[in-house]
């Protein structure tokens, strides 16, 4: 339990301080350079290494190990966000490339907390539903806590000394990390499998991704309001706030609007998720929480309207991640879940980066309005392929006891399945 307690603790803290960043670093670079474009290449700098060092840093935690790889990259990214806090003194170019290493640190820190997670519940002895469901909403209330004092810190500290607080938070995230969490005993080492080689175990997770056609969708619906949800909290929003309200309290407040609805959201599809039939809310949650609020950005001139449309979308969107993870889970074989789930992660993800860049570019060149609208119109685009495909989407509600049995010639002596179409076949289909 000590175990888990700390890496709950560890995670809250780098929450909040990661949310701290989310929100001053962009602000720095609008009050800085005033331009939106250099606001989206600082924010592209920063998360597309976080991107791409997800599938190609799992061989490096899986060999030096978790807990050890947390505590020295949170520990590097305490030195480098101090830097970040000052980067602005050596120009554009050296804080864009601070934030590459910073966004590198922190993407493998992350995976190596991820990798942690599941033995740290087992060790505690706390159910795994019960204790991934606390770990969820732990997370979205420290979103909301670094939401609600983001903006609040911007105003009265600057934008450099909120990013220095951020460094202080990795810093001692490392710390309850090597104090808290205990190493892997010696017989959980020898249990594990050794590693495949590298290429080859790249190679896996491709070949079972592309033999599934629902996790190809959602994939690619990912990608896509990934992208325009990064574009509109990167560089839509601050630049509204800046032209409407020229102060950059208001960036909290949006921020924490939507925290608090996914909060309560999470609430309540912890009750009702046994029960809920998972392709209807799924399909409503992002429909609801998607376009509608960058709609209402480009419609309104008032606060309350904007803040109101942030916290329906983080109560519409609340149920999205848990399904999206439960289907996950429930369609991936054991063996193969690192890989595929990393590299799932970075094909969703890897929109995000593109999203400040092409957030920025079309806010100068066709202006904030028209950004806006073009951007939710290509997010309600990407909701609709449940709608479009509701054959294929359907399989959300498909129950682990309805998956086919793996036939035994799927499987080599070694365990691993035998190509992408039988591991698609021999996996758990989602709910």
């Amino acid at each position: 339990m000590r175990g888990l307690a700390g890496l709950l603790i560890a995670g809250t803290v780098s929450k909040v301080g990661s949310v701290l960043t989310f929100l001053a670093v962009p602000w720095l670079v609008l009050v800085t350079t005033g331009s939106p474009a250099r606001m989206g290449l600082a924010a592209a700098a920063e998360l597309l290494p976080y991107v791409l060092i997800g599938p190609l840093g799992a061989p490096l935690v899986d060999r030096i190990g978790p807990r050890r790889v947390s505590i020295v990259a949170d520990l590097a990214s305490a030195a480098v966000m101090a830097a970040v806090a000052f980067g602005q003194r050596g120009g554009f170019g050296v804080l864009l490339v601070l934030l590459v290493l910073a966004g590198a640190l922190r993407g493998l820190g992350d995976c190596a907390k991820r990798v942690l997670l599941p033995s740290t519940i087992a060790a505690s002895g706390v159910d795994m539903t019960r204790a991934t469901t606390v770990y969820d909403g732990v997370n979205r209330l420290a979103g909301l806590l670094g939401a609600a004092l983001g903006g609040v810190l911007i105003a009265a500290l600057g934008a450099p000394r909120t990013v220095l607080l951020d460094g202080v938070s990795f810093a001692v995230c490392a710390l309850l990390v090597a104090a808290l969490v205990p190493a892997r005993t010696t017989a959980a080492a020898a249990d594990a499998p050794p590693p495949e080689p590298y290429l080859t175990a790249l190679r896996g997770g491709v070949d079972f991704i592309r033999g599934d056609r629902l996790m190809l969708g959602i994939l690619a619906m990912l990608f896509v309001t990934n992208l325009a949800d990064q574009a509109n909290a990167a560089v839509f929003v601050p630049v509204w706030i800046d032209e409407v309200l020229g102060s950059p309290e208001a960036l909290g407040w949006v921020s924490a609007a939507f925290g608090l609805g996914a909060v309560l959201g999470n609430l309540v599809f912890t009750a009702l998720a046994p029960r809920a039939p998972r392709y209807a809310v799924f399909t409503v949650g992002f429909l609801v929480g998607g376009s509608p609020r960058l709609a209402v950005m480009a419609l309104s001139d008032d606060l309350t309207p904007v803040l109101v449309a942030a916290f329906a979308s983080g109560l519409a969107m609340a149920a999205v991640n848990p399904i999206l993870a439960a289907t996950m889970f429930e369609r991936v074989p054991a063996h193969l879940q690192a890989r595929v789930l990393s590299l799932s992660n970075a094909i969703g993800f890897a929109g995000i980066p593109l999203g400040g860049l092409l957030g920025g570019w079309a806010v100068e060149h066709i202006g904030l309005t028209p950004a806006l609208l073009v951007f939710g119109a290509c997010y309600l685009g990407a909701t609709l392929l449940p709608v479009v495909s509701p054959g294929l989407w359907r399989q959300l509600d498909r129950r682990p006891a309805d998956a086919p049995v793996p036939h035994p010639r799927d499987t080599r002596p070694d365990g691993s399945v035998a190509s992408a179409r039988a591991a698609a076949t021999a996996s758990v289909n989602s709910r």
